[in-house]
């Protein structure tokens, strides 16, 4: 539709008014974009940038992006000369929609000054409505938004070309775009043609660099001053591009494979120093230095990650299981969060069964379950003849029995004050001094931590040390609750029923039952009401009247959906403090604010009605 005719004005603003557009006369892509605008509570009347970087955080981001910036740039040079004659701004984007590059006519970037389109804006839908820059980024395709096709005032003086910008690798790389008053728009039937051209262009440069970058890092290992150490040289997808001397023969046919795959059980990595290009000053690979295992009772481990558990196809749990993943091929201290009946235990031993300690013990221990005046002697152990009542022989407390393997400590806040200082030492030291002992034993073990509560709020309330707190808070990871994965109900279920040899099959409707209820106690109370259910019902499935009754806080389900409040983790409180000081130094401008985090204005006010600070 010509952009002049004055019908668009009307078609805009009935679809303000009322939310009706006739498709028909519409682009699809600009229609559906229109849709997602008022669903997303975009203001039609406005349309001015709303988050622009500061300075430093524009440079930073213009860092993260160098590589885009080297290989586009002089591409953007040439197109800033073929336009010269234009009132038009050339404008280079980066995959979340923040601008790295405005330059043009002095007369088109006042105008664009007016409404805050500038370096260092966050141009997307969710920001200023329709637009080609935000548009292109959703679609991933070349378009033109013309005139009154863009969805908010600010634009409509705006005619803009944009397409995506792919990598080697075909992932997005950033957005190029033309952007004109919209007077000129009988110009605009050959931008967009130029402008995907352009596109092109960077991204045949892409590859060409990808090319140098390799070249570049096997003059990187030709300058190396020893050959014939274990060093291997990777690109940035982990693959192997040299080997040296001494691996060759181990390495033999490996160019170009994955090194965490030919890793194998003899070599383990000692070492990874990243290079950086001389030319664009990206990351381009890693120098590998690797070392011979040299106990092949600690093999290192498969990328395959063997969970014992349900994983279902939830994203949330599958995301646990890849950070489990991670974690399992080192030694690092794991904390571990989540409600009571998620599996925390199950996750430890997993994390365990995939590390290299897999063939040493397992030792677990509730410091929930156990007495306080008891709880130092089964940690650290004891001597002949420590207290009244101690064993003759004496006792080897759970550091000692983990030795060379894991050692996991549930309910990790129930450790009383008198024995943190001691626990401290021991995770310091590596060493334990049973009770009524002097000298002190070491041991070799990996420490995984849970609790179902937020620790760091036991710092604040004084019940726990903050030095033992960032002592096992290293790497945490957060089990869902059931309610947060239901789709993987059915398969837990599933689950249930293969391992009690019980051969029964739940109609959809008993399923979707069990998808609405809220399960306070998480995948422990699903296995007790199938439990339940087995024992009282046998191989015969139940009403859903008699099922409900299985279900010992259904009647209460409607209360605990609209009290219901997740205990934050620490990351979730550290984020909270933040929102609350930066809303306190902005005087409550909740733009500003996010603007200031680099947190979207859509998400900076989710968070916001999440932490029930709205």
């Amino acid at each position: 539709m010509d952009i002049v005719d004055p019908s668009r004005r009307e078609v805009w603003q009935r679809f303000v008014r009322e939310g009706i557009l006739d498709q028909a006369r519409m682009n699809k892509r600009i229609a559906e974009s229109w849709y997602l605008c008022r669903q997303n509570n975009v203001n039609p009347f406005d349309g001015k940038g709303k988050i622009i970087l500061a300075a430093p955080l524009l440079a930073e981001r213009k860092k993260r992006n160098q590589r885009l910036l080297h290989i586009a740039m002089p591409i953007l040079e040439k197109l800033q000369k073929y336009f010269q004659e234009t009132k038009s701004i050339l404008l280079l984007i980066d995959p979340e929609g923040y601008v790295l590059y405005a330059k043009g006519n002095q007369q088109a970037m006042e105008m664009a000054e007016a409404i805050k389109f500038v370096e260092g804006v966050k141009w997307t839908e969710d920001e200023v409505g329709t637009n080609a820059i935000g548009t292109s980024l959703r679609i991933r395709e070349p378009i033109t938004i013309a005139g009154l096709d863009h969805y908010s005032v600010a634009s409509h003086q705006w005619c803009c070309s944009a397409a995506p910008i792919y990598d080697e690798n075909r992932e997005l790389a950033g957005i190029i775009d033309v952007s004109y008053p919209v007077n000129h728009y009988p110009f605009h039937d050959h931008v967009l043609a130029t402008v995907v051209a352009a596109a092109y262009t960077i991204e045949q440069q892409f590859h060409m660099q990808a090319k140098e970058d390799e070249l570049e890092l096997l003059k990187h290992a030709c300058n190396m001053k020893n050959p014939d150490s274990p060093v291997v040289i990777c690109n940035n997808k982990g693959n192997i591009v040299w080997v040296s001397r001494c691996l060759r023969t181990s390495f033999s046919n490996m160019l170009d494979q994955s090194l965490e795959n030919v890793c194998g059980d003899h070599w383990v990595i000692k070492s990874k120093t990243p290079i950086y290009s001389s030319v664009h000053h990206d990351m381009i690979g890693y120098r590998v230095m690797l070392q011979k295992t040299e106990n092949h009772d600690f093999n290192f481990i498969s990328t395959t990650f063997h969970f014992a558990g349900v994983i279902g196809k939830s994203a949330a749990f599958a995301n646990v299981i890849k950070s489990c993943e991670k974690v399992a091929k080192t030694d690092a201290t794991v904390h571990i969060t989540g409600e009571t009946g998620t599996g925390k235990e199950l996750i430890a031993r997993a994390i365990h069964q995939n590390s290299r300690r897999k063939n040493r013990p397992f030792v677990a221990i509730n410091c929930g379950a156990i007495p306080k005046e008891l709880i130092g002697s089964e940690l650290f152990g004891y001597e002949e003849g420590a207290f009244t009542g101690a064993k003759r022989t004496g006792h080897k407390g759970k550091f000692v029995q983990a030795n060379g393997g894991t050692i996991f400590l549930d309910e990790i806040g129930e450790i009383p004050p008198e024995m943190q200082i001691a626990l401290l030492r021991v995770l310091q030291e590596r060493e334990v001094v049973p009770i009524g002992g002097i000298k002190p034993i070491p041991v070799d073990i990996r420490v995984i931590t849970a609790t179902h509560c937020d620790l760091y709020q036991l710092v604040r309330e004084g019940k726990l040390r903050e030095d033992l707190f960032y002592r096992i808070y290293v790497y945490p990871i957060k089990v869902p609750a059931l309610r947060e994965r239901k789709e993987d109900i059915p398969f837990l279920i599933q689950y249930y029923c293969q391992k009690n040899n019980w051969p029964v099959s739940f109609s959809n409707e008993v399923i979707q039952l069990f998808m609405t209820y809220h399960w306070p106690g998480n995948i422990r109370e699903l296995f007790n009401v199938l439990e339940r259910i087995r024992i009282e019902y046998g191989d015969h499935i139940p009403s859903i009247p008699e099922l409900k009754s299985m279900f010992i806080g259904w009647e209460n389900q409607g209360e605990h959906r609209k009290s219901e409040q997740k205990t934050l983790s620490y990351r979730e409180q550290i984020e909270k403090n933040h929102m609350m000081e930066m809303l306190e130094k902005t005087k409550g401008d909740i733009a500003r604010a996010a603007a200031e985090l680099n947190i979207p204005r859509s998400t900076f006010y989710r968070k916001l009605k999440k932490y029930h600070l709205i």
